[in-house]
């Protein structure tokens, strides 16, 4: 599977805007979702997520 490249414009660690951009616009509450229960990897720095794009990558390459 082809990962090089995806997501080339976004930093190496994103925030919840980004990664709803980077999930083709989903909504904030999905995104607080899918990172609470755990779906998609990050670590909390206070009331903030950072979520490492290695971590997005890995979610989307995972088979359904």
């Amino acid at each position: 599977m082809k990962t090089q490249g995806m997501y080339d414009g976004y930093p190496d660690v994103v925030e919840i805007n980004d990664l709803c951009k980077m999930l083709g616009g989903i909504s904030r509450k999905l995104a607080y979702r899918l990172l609470a229960n755990q779906e998609i990897k990050s670590v909390r720095i206070g009331r903030t997520y950072k979520i490492p794009k290695v971590f997005i990558i890995e979610y989307l390459m995972r088979p359904s």
